[in-house]
């Protein structure tokens, strides 16, 4: 049973999206295992204890170095975090793909995607946290870099999520207005990002982040991306036509 949610906003606007903006971890690929391990690696690189897959998974989506120093703990001096940071960086880029799969329909539905909208082209874009090259060498070993117009990582600009900075860059290059735009992720620094920007948010629910339904509830709801897939169909001419 599907428990999509729409917010009135969105459902009245029935916006004919020119650009879906997808977050990389936990929103298209189920990286965890990964992240965990290399998380592990590096602190035992360091002498430190390892830590519960949850707890490592709750850190992720602020970028590496966010994820290192939270891992250390509040006692890490810069420059064990400098070292545990390096270490994961290279250990994760050599391990990135050891058990990373993409999450159920995900191939499928980007390219029901990229089919375009009711008024033609639609854009595909990744704006993610993790470093830009690991995050394009996944993308072109999972085959999918092609699918997408461009793709940014945490040190692409001068700021990570939620800064809108790297979706007011993705806008600008693809020339397409706020209002025919959505973010798509797993977490609630995606929703906040997508907030900043003046875009849609989508929240996913089977992923590995947080989102702050009460507090900073999502545009959309869906638990996979096939139902938004379902949604934004729904939305255009034809299905109006025979829904009458």
């Amino acid at each position: 049973m599907s428990h999509t949610f729409l917010s009135k906003k969105f459902s009245r606007a029935r916006p004919a999206l020119r650009l879906l903006v997808f977050d990389l971890d936990g929103t298209l690929i189920d990286s965890k295992q990964d992240l965990v391990m290399s998380v592990n690696a590096a602190l035992r690189s360091l002498g430190r204890e390892f830590l519960d897959a949850e707890t490592v998974s709750s850190y992720v989506g602020q970028g590496s170095q966010v994820l290192i120093q939270r891992a250390l703990g509040e006692g890490a001096s810069p420059e064990e975090v400098a070292r545990g940071l390096q270490f994961f960086l290279e250990y994760y880029r050599a391990h990135k793909l050891d058990h990373t799969i993409l999450y159920p329909e995900v191939r499928k539905t980007l390219h029901r995607f990229s089919n375009g909208n009711r008024a033609g082209e639609r854009f595909l874009a990744v704006l993610t946290n993790k470093p830009v090259r690991i995050s394009r060498e996944i993308l072109e070993e999972l085959e999918l870099i092609s699918l997408f117009r461009c793709v940014y990582g945490g040190n692409s600009f001068e700021t990570k999520k939620p800064d809108p900075a790297g979706l007011r860059a993705i806008l600008q290059e693809t020339g397409v207005a706020p209002s025919d735009a959505m973010i798509v992720g797993d977490s609630d620094v995606d929703v906040l990002t997508g907030a900043a920007a003046g875009i849609w948010t989508c929240g996913v629910t089977y992923g590995f982040g947080k989102l702050e339904l009460e507090s900073n509830p999502p545009d959309v709801r869906v638990e996979s991306l096939a139902e938004l897939a379902d949604v934004l169909e729904s939305f255009s001419p034809q299905s109006a036509s025979a829904s009458r």
